[in-house]
């Protein structure tokens, strides 16, 4: 039979994260793709997923200061990514939480997207988005605002032209309901759950994880221990956020930076559980938590409640406040001295186990087969 023509559009390729593993796995379902995207500021030759790719990148590639400011090129992007030609592609893929959705297929073409969430800048963060860029009052305000207005009626109607929305949780699928007006269905990304044991003994630190930034909510993380002097937390991770942070921290508390992959996993599998106050809308840490066999303490909103199993594998703190996440600390450490086998480390791996990466690719391979009703080889 044909093999199906496919092009790949992910939004721009500048960090390997979340999204780019998803990425990855989507190029291993389909070795014969091109890509299509923003900007590629990547190393290729160093990244085993992008070696030998075909990779389109749009005008905005070449414009000035580009590589560090690309994201100020926001309001030229939905023009960028329409000039991209995908006559003759069968199947379009978009892995998208910005732009990438926006593409024009060819009539014949079907065009499913993977959306890790809507545009976040043009719809439920607008607010923030313009008290980080300065821009809360004054003309310049303005301006952004009405860019921004325009961009949500670009991000709508560019909406429309996909013929199938998969959504990364529930709580995406809800919110591409709210803004978009579509269905989607649900296939949660890939979690590398292999690179963990779950088995090794426990120590008497607490430990917290990703980049600095505001919404994280590392500072409720870091004032919640200043209340508890007795209790250790390791925190992992770096970004703009880091000196503040840093300053705010009492002598329990233990900031280690940027560390690679094997710190990270080493204290995964060692640490009495992970903290979490973020609002996501997935969350891999969380899951590669469990994989390691530790329960995931966290804010109870969003993919954390879909991820984790209440009372089980992990526990939800009811606000993103200090004091309610002290309670229930306080809460966990009640229910282990009453019962030393509560959030079991073989539980907690059996429910990650649910977001393997074999279970991702097998599912996307289902559903893009029967949208296209071709056998995919």
């Amino acid at each position: 039979m044909t093999v199906m023509k496919v092009a790949i559009v992910h939004d721009w390729l500048t960090t390997w994260a979340g999204a780019e593993k998803a990425l990855a796995e989507l190029l291993a379902c389909y070795p014969q793709a091109e890509i299509f995207t923003m900007v590629n500021f990547l190393p290729v030759d160093k990244i085993p997923s992008l070696v030998g790719r075909t990779i389109h990148t749009s005008l905005i590639q070449k414009l000035p200061g580009a590589r560090k400011h690309y994201r100020r090129y926001l309001p030229l992007m939905p023009l960028a990514v329409e000039q991209f030609d995908l006559k003759g592609f069968d199947l379009i893929l978009s892995s998208s939480h910005a732009v990438a959705k926006g593409v024009i297929s060819d009539p014949g073409a079907v065009h499913v997207c993977y959306c890790y969430s809507p545009m976040r800048y043009a719809w439920d963060m607008q607010h923030q988005y313009l008290r980080q860029a300065g821009r809360e009052k004054g003309i310049f305000s303005w301006v952004m605002r009405w860019q921004l207005h325009r961009l949500r009626q670009w991000d709508y109607l560019s909406a429309q032209r996909v013929d199938h929305f998969v959504a990364i949780s529930q709580y995406i699928q809800r919110r591409i309901n709210t803004f978009y007006r579509r269905e989607a269905d649900v296939i949660y990304p890939p979690v590398d759950v292999e690179k963990f044991r779950h088995d090794r003994p426990r120590e008497a630190f607490y430990l917290t994880a990703s980049r600095m930034v505001p919404y994280k909510r590392i500072d409720l993380v870091i004032e919640a221990f200043n209340h508890m002097p007795e209790k250790q937390l390791i925190v992992i991770g770096d970004g703009p956020d880091h000196d503040k942070l840093s300053t705010l921290a009492g002598p329990n508390v233990t900031l280690m930076g940027y560390q690679p992959d094997s710190v990270l996993i080493d204290h995964l599998e060692r640490t009495q559980a992970f903290l979490f106050m973020a609002e996501e809308d997935f969350g891999i840490l969380p899951v590669e938590a469990q994989a390691a066999g530790a329960p995931v303490i966290g804010y109870g909103v969003g993919g954390l409640t879909e991820t984790t199993l209440n009372n089980v594998t992990g526990l939800w703190v009811n606000s993103q406040d200090s004091q309610a996440l002290v309670e229930c600390l306080q809460a966990f450490e009640a229910q282990k001295q009453q019962d030393p086998n509560a959030y079991s480390a073989s539980v907690c791996r059996q429910n990650a186990e649910r977001f393997a990466t074999v279970n991702f690719t097998q599912s996307i391979h289902d559903f893009v087969a029967k949208k296209t009703a071709k056998t995919v080889k």
